[in-house]
């Protein structure tokens, strides 16, 4: 199958998963093209059947918002044409799904069909998506896609909530590939950041308001109160200054390291006894179950998506948005004793299982046949029809 993927090529939860699925389908012999304005963040080695096209905006004085809809609908026309693509799937509906619309309209002149899946990731529904001027769009392009799928169950009661759409919306759950993020021996790593065998906590997200980052330094301060510990903090944002200033006003700063973005996040993972995501909102939490898979137990919030992921008691817990001092308690009672720890992580594991890339990867297989073959229905019932 030839597979077209357009995605947010950054560090972001849509880019990664949809890279990830990239590289696992192209490993099964599939051809994928990844269509983006850059190369996405996790497609950093050479791989059979991967190719990339980026996506270039023209620079004319006259637009005062260089027009990458216009240019990315072109790139995708070309190199559905030229590549004689079988299918394309779009993550992120804005502007993504309302892009692949117009390139699909585009190739139906040309005599070509081409089926558009489109798969919601969370904001593009919950947050970006139901602002007023972009609604309509949305709901438009979700109607318009011959397929679409949700990462999180609570995503798609959520898409039904918000938008009045009429497709049926297939959950299909966010991976973790365990041939990357599995439990290793980096002890000697661990004791350059810990020497003194302090439990080590880490968050990782984009530093935006929507993560809470300052719940984390909060939930650690008070960690720390009851047990030497360190945190580490990976990603980068708008936050990052606001965060860097708690941390002094808390006197936390030789406890704890702002790390960056990084690629290899799966190492620092690895020498992790506990790793936080309070955030506002998540339809999934795909940072969290990359933990779990190493083996590290979570305190999260319960909003969104998280539920389907953190067992609350079993591979970690679960608290209300905001709830710092319940967080906290939890930690202390999952760090409390090396058994304790021990348990947590073992669930932990078992859970991430469920959500093995290789379990996923078929059924993203078995969709993309379903939506080829109900567009070729289509339109052999449309050409019928003109017949007739």
């Amino acid at each position: 199958m030839r597979i077209g993927i357009v995605c947010y090529p950054t560090f972001g939860g849509s880019g990664v998963l949809a890279t990830e699925l990239g590289l696992a389908l192209a490993e099964k012999g599939h051809q994928v093209h990844f269509i983006t304005y850059r190369q996405p963040a996790r497609l950093n080695i050479f791989q059979e059947n991967v190719f990339y096209h980026e996506v270039c905006v023209a620079d004319y004085p006259l637009f005062e918002y260089p027009p990458y809809d216009t240019a990315l609908a072109s790139k995708l026309v070309d190199v559905a044409r030229f590549e004689k693509l079988d299918l394309l799937h779009v993550h992120y509906a804005l502007p993504h799904a309302a892009v692949a619309y117009m390139a699909k309209k585009i190739l139906e002149s040309h005599g070509m069909v081409l089926p558009v899946v489109t798969t919601l990731h969370g904001t593009d529904i919950t947050v970006v998506g139901h602002i007023p001027t972009f609604a309509p769009v949305v709901k438009f392009s979700i109607d318009q896609s011959d397929g679409v799928t949700a990462v999180s169950q609570s995503l798609k009661e959520d898409t039904y909530k918000l938008f009045d759409v009429k497709k049926d919306i297939r959950v299909i759950y966010n991976f973790v590939d365990f041939d990357r993020f599995r439990k290793c021996n980096k002890d000697h790593f661990k004791k350059a950041i810990a020497p003194q065998g302090e439990r080590i906590l880490v968050h990782t997200s984009n530093f935006r308001k929507v993560k809470r980052v300052d719940d984390v330094i909060r939930i650690f301060h008070k960690v720390r109160e009851k047990m030497p510990a360190k945190l580490l903090l990976i990603g980068d944002g708008p936050e990052r200054h606001n965060i860097e200033e708690l941390c002094r006003r808390l006197s936390l700063c030789d406890d704890i390291r702002f790390l960056g973005k990084q690629d290899a996040v799966e190492e620092l993972l690895c020498i992790a006894d506990l790793f936080l995501l309070p955030s506002e909102h998540e339809s999934f939490g795909l940072a969290a179950l990359e933990a779990m898979a190493c083996e590290v137990p979570v305190i999260s919030s319960n909003t969104g998506g998280l539920p389907e992921v953190n067992v609350h008691g079993k591979t970690g817990f679960l608290a209300p948005v905001g709830e710092v001092d319940a967080m906290a308690d939890y930690a202390l009672q999952i760090l409390g004793s090396d058994e304790s720890l021990e348990r947590f992580r073992r669930y932990a594991l078992e859970q991430a299982h469920k959500f093995d890339l290789y379990r996923i990867l078929p059924q993203y297989e078995a969709y993309y046949e379903e939506v080829i073959a109900g567009s070729m229905a289509n339109v052999e019932a449309s050409r019928s029809g003109v017949n007739s």
